[in-house]
């Protein structure tokens, strides 16, 4: 143990900045001393109210506050949910960053898309490595998960040790590489660990996860019993070994491969590159080359396993696709869960092919990349930490792993669920949570990073439920004389050639308030307006029992 390891009484800080009442944003900052690490950076996709907002990142602000300490971010793997925030963050905390080979090939893909390869540090770490950060010392521990190389963390202090788990499934015959390094847990184990941050998605499924192998089997069976059509099977694009026995069974099956996606695409070349996939000889063909081949020849492995209105799957279910078209020839196979509050697109897409005859299929072709409950408890039992947390997952999740550390014998009072925000203070002596910083939701739209807030959605939602009326008039400069107008345009709100009857007493309306303010010499243009929203906004109220955005525009003519 190194000198800046023994145990000290001072506390090791615990701040998730995100990932917790959620599945997604996972961030977490450690902190002793003047020293800052960071956890995952990652995203989480919009809400169903969140009107036109593509992605969700973490509020940096304590990053921010205190830059000069952040040492770097530690990355337990290359889901979205763990590194999509990194391009935004970066550019407010600028730190190197330490991950495996396939999660950095990953990241640098995007630092590549946001111009930020130049400047960003990065420095790929093997399992069992340890790097230095200030007061830390953090090693990479191999675990299994749905993408290859994640990696769980010890992270010593000089308060002790924190073990946190990212992501993880216990796979004693993963599809690439090594099982889960069990021994190394319980080596860290004996040490003493002072906390266990574990993964919780799973935490209400009692059991074990199945191997990531059982879906190969699978497959094969399915190509048996479809060899007359064309198969189309969509997947997380991330999901690297599930893309390996695709192409393992359309190998055996002599059938070629074609790669759908922009997410898709990259991810397999970054990972052949690199040497995670192994793709036989003339297998993979181009979308192009696929008129060449009969159906019952060839595989499409696509995005869109989740429903999303973008990717290559949905558009070929709603005959947007330029070069592929569902038949009553094609087998779609849905290799994934639905994530939660996605089932109703992914329900959509289905009953799209289904019409369309495809036959799809969606159940028992996909394993989770999650530990079940006992898997968490094998990990709680090898590392024995004398505090447990919970993380990874909604509230209902992390309760689950709460019942799930008292079944093992843990006290209630050892067991920390945390909200986002929370600073838990970590000691040999005790643990408790003793304040809180800055977190909430940054929105991204387009190019603007965290330019549409509260206020600008509401609108939104406003204009989405009951459309917009702008009144256009024009008064006399020197007079303060009605001049033209008013105009009443509507959009969203009523269909203006099928209710002239209404338009014109809007009009009425308007004008007799223009003309009352008129006639009591009130010209201020902020009054007029008032009192223009307020009389049409009654009178549209009564008529339709709705309430459309109103906006005047006056003009000084």
């Amino acid at each position: 143990m190194k000198k800046n390891e023994q145990k000290s009484s001072l506390a090791l800080k615990v701040i998730p900045l995100g990932g917790l009442e959620q599945i997604g944003m996972n961030i977490t900052a450690f902190e002793y001393e003047d020293s800052i690490i960071v956890v995952d950076c990652g995203l989480s996709f919009p809400e169903d109210d969140m009107l036109g907002i593509d992605l969700v990142i973490p509020d940096v602000t304590y990053l921010k506050n205190n830059i000069e300490r952040v040492k770097g971010f530690i990355i337990t793997h290359g889901h979205e949910d763990h590194i999509g925030a990194l391009p935004y963050v970066l550019r407010e905390v600028n730190a190197p960053i330490y991950a495996t080979k396939l999660t950095m090939g990953i990241i640098e893909n995007k630092l590549k898309e946001h111009n930020l390869t130049n400047n960003t540090k990065r420095k790929v770490v093997k399992f069992g490595q340890s790097i230095n950060l200030g007061q830390f010392r953090i090693e990479f521990i191999k675990t299994n998960h749905s993408i290859v190389d994640a990696a769980a963390l010890a992270i010593y202090s000089p308060a002790g040790i924190v073990v946190h788990t990212g992501d993880f499934k216990v796979d004693y015959t993963p599809v690439f590489g090594d099982a889960i390094d069990l021994q190394r847990f319980a080596e860290i184990g004996k040490k003493g660990v002072l906390a266990l941050m574990c993964d919780s998605t799973n935490a209400e499924r009692t059991g074990f996860t199945p191997s990531e192998r059982t879906v190969g089997r699978t497959f094969d069976i399915l190509f048996q019993e479809h060899k007359n059509t064309r198969i189309i099977i969509a997947t997380f694009a991330s999901n690297v070994d599930r893309v390996q026995q695709i192409i393992n069974t359309a190998y055996k099956f002599g059938r070629k491969v074609v790669v759908e996606g922009r997410s898709m695409v990259s991810v397999i070349e970054t990972a052949t590159n690199l040497g995670y996939l192994s793709i036989p000889e003339n297998t993979l063909i181009d979308i192009e080359q696929l008129k060449n081949y009969p159906d019952e020849k060839t595989v499409i492995i696509t995005t869109g396993s989740q429903g999303e209105s973008m990717a290559a799957l949905s558009r070929m279910a709603g005959d947007n696709h330029k070069k592929v078209s569902i038949g009553p020839t094609d087998t779609v196979i849905f290799s994934s869960h639905p994530i939660p509050g996605n089932e109703k697109a992914v329900t959509n897409v289905i009953n799209e092919l289904l019409l369309k005859g495809a036959d799809v299929i969606f159940q028992d072709v996909h394993v989770s990349g999650h530990a079940c409950q006992e898997e968490i408890k094998l990990i709680h039992t090898l590392v024995r930490p004398k505090y447990t947390v919970p993380i990874h997952g909604e509230y209902k999740h992390l309760k689950a792993q709460a019942k799930v550390a008292r079944e093992l014998g843990y006290p209630k009072e050892n067991i920390f669920i945390l909200q986002s925000g929370d600073v838990l203070e970590l000691t040999q002596e005790k643990a408790q949570v003793t304040g809180k910083v800055p977190v909430g939701d940054i929105l991204v739209d387009g190019l603007g990073v965290g330019d549409v807030g509260n206020i600008v959605l509401r609108d939104r939602q406003h204009l989405a439920e009951d459309g917009i009326l702008i009144v256009v008039l024009g008064l006399d400069g020197a007079s303060d004389e009605l001049v033209s107008g008013p105009d009443i345009v509507s959009r969203g709100f009523v269909y203006v050639r099928e209710s002239d009857e209404l338009m014109e007493e809007a009009r009425i309306v308007v004008n007799e308030a223009v003309d009352g303010c008129l006639s009591r010499g009130i010209a201020d243009w902020g009054k007029l307006k008032s009192a223009i929203k307020d009389a049409l906004g009654e009178f549209v109220w009564k008529k339709t029992k709705r309430r459309p955005m109103i906006l005047p525009i006056i003009m000084e003519i």
